[in-house]
């Protein structure tokens, strides 16, 4: 199964109408534009030229048959591909240096197997997946905020053997996707990375009658909590709580002991601080949780 890309939605809402139906277990292709809606083709496009209307679309909504409301969905990443270019940019007013920076610049990069090539520069890729989510409950939320639903995360570790658990707030979740980074650095602190269409392969699983408060991912070796929140230290505060749940869950600790462990071995990362919504995560090795 198949979702084109030109499949697309910009808005995160139970309004939006599927475009594809799938049932628990199920295996699908996402197809997906970049952040620009593939409007920046060359070093001579600039940022301030493109539709605004049309950043950060996500490919779908997806229907999955057996997702009902209280349910969470698991999104298991198997693989992501992506085109043979892709685009780094900065703009005045926009990522952490925006005051500083006085014109905008476009660098088309070069991908070459495993690698990306900045001005003859070669670097490894680091694929992953910006904007991931399901239909919030009640208001509609555009696809370039993030929130309890998911969303523009901007997570690094979004990333091919993960799995990510996304509440079912609307019965059939409404799953889209889309934001590919070939690159990306955490921060994301120009306010894009190697922005890059591309294709992501995902399973589906439905897992009843369970949420986490917050979206959460599960990697080879790591247990992750993501929080989003209008400054770093809210959104931090949230994705700490929530993953000190889970250590208190797996362990019999208490908030205070569970706390204490997590500052002794839990790490606290900015997944984006660059949108009016900043996202944090809070992060534990699997070997150390138990």
């Amino acid at each position: 199964m198949i979702i084109k890309k030109d499949q697309v939605i910009y808005k995160m809402s139970k309004h939006n109408k599927p475009v594809l139906k799938a049932k628990s277990q199920d295996t699908i292709v996402f197809e997906t534009m970049d952040c620009f809606s593939c409007e920046i083709k060359s070093e001579n496009d600039k940022l301030a030229g493109i539709n605004f209307d049309k950043v950060n679309p996500a490919t779908g909504p997806l229907y999955v048959e057996d997702a009902k409301v209280g349910d969470t969905l698991k999104v298991t990443i198997l693989s992501i591909e992506v085109e043979e270019q892709g685009a780094a940019v900065v703009e005045p007013g926009f990522g952490r240096l925006g005051k500083e920076i006085k014109t905008g610049e476009v660098a088309v990069v070069k991908i070459d197997g495993d690698e990306g090539i900045f001005k003859g520069k070669r670097f490894p890729l680091n694929k992953m997946i910006g904007v991931i989510g399901t239909a919030p409950a009640e208001e509609e939320i555009n696809t370039g905020t993030p929130g309890t639903h998911g969303g523009n995360m901007d997570c690094t570790q979004v990333k091919e053997g993960a799995n990510i658990y996304l509440p079912v707030n609307v019965d059939g979740a409404l799953l889209a996707m889309g934001d590919l980074h070939a690159a990306m650095g955490d921060g994301e602190i120009s306010g894009a990375g190697l922005e890059i269409s591309g294709r992501v392969k995902v399973k589906i699983e439905v897992i009843k009658n369970f949420q986490y408060s917050l979206p959460m991912i599960e990697t080879e070796d790591k247990w992750i909590a993501v929080a989003s929140a209008d400054d770093m230290p809210a959104a931090a505060d949230k994705a700490i709580k929530n993953l000190a749940e889970l250590v208190m869950d797996k362990n019999g600790f208490t908030l205070n002991e569970a706390t204490m462990f997590l500052s002794l071995q839990g790490n606290l990362i900015a997944c984006q601080a660059v949108n009016p919504q900043h996202t944090m995560r809070m992060e534990i090795s699997k070997k150390v949780l138990g």
